[in-house]
């Protein structure tokens, strides 16, 4: 039986190029996004949820434990983007942020690491951000919570050292996605999607005496 991988925010972008990549070496992954149309193919299970909403990430869980598989790899790439700034935003973005690019890696890990702890196996992943080291005057409530979430890697890194699992915050820079729709900017001034991918594999596939904690990238030109 395959390895079964989990991603939120699975279904493009980074989340979408690490779940190809992974399926190419054998996974099978459950993508989650709050929508899945055409994101099927080989080695992909899609299922659809609003993991800023409590209720949406019970209904993942509740849909992984009933496959009855061992989850192998965590991915909490679920994540949304407002820019602003903290004396003016609009009311309601701090809570937006923090409860779908926080809390929902929060309640995920939680729900599927008993099990990880207890096979003594097992790697989550916390797709960061240079936000999480990097104070931008219009990032905002964003800024926050990508700080919160390399916070949260770093105690699950230090709490799950006894017990076999590994945990690695991965930390893009801009990277061409959707999010950069429109822009000005020549492609060759982002990174690719599967630069990403290719990290989250090279971590993984370490002998399990070795851990990669942080993973940093940047255009090669440097950040925008």
């Amino acid at each position: 039986m395959n390895p079964l991988m989990v991603v939120t925010g699975g279904t493009k972008g980074i989340g979408r190029a690490i779940a190809d990549r992974f399926v190419t070496e054998g996974f099978d992954v459950v993508i989650c996004a709050r929508s899945v149309e055409g994101a099927e193919g080989p080695g992909l299970l899609p299922f659809a949820a609003d993991l800023s909403d409590r209720a949406g990430i019970n209904a993942l869980l509740e849909y992984v434990h009933s496959l009855g598989r061992p989850v192998e790899v965590l991915v909490n790439n679920t994540g949304v983007f407002q820019p602003g700034q903290i004396h003016n935003e609009a009311e309601g973005v701090f809570e937006q942020l923090i409860n779908t690019n926080v809390a929902s890696a929060y309640h995920l890990t939680r729900g599927l690491v008993g099990k990880m702890i207890d096979r003594r196996q097992g790697h989550i992943f916390m797709m960061c951000s240079t936000a999480s080291i990097t104070a931008y005057t219009n990032g905002g409530s964003y800024c926050i919570s990508k700080f919160a979430l390399l916070g949260m890697s770093r105690v699950l890194r230090e709490e799950l050292k006894p017990h076999g699992v590994k945990v690695t915050a991965i930390l893009p820079g801009a990277t061409l996605t959707a999010s950069w729709e429109g822009t000005d900017l020549p492609e060759e001034r982002f990174m690719k999607p599967q630069d990403v991918a290719d990290s989250a594999w090279a971590a993984y596939a370490l002998s399990k005496s070795a851990v990669v904690e942080e993973v940093l990238i940047r255009p090669q030109l440097g950040d925008l």
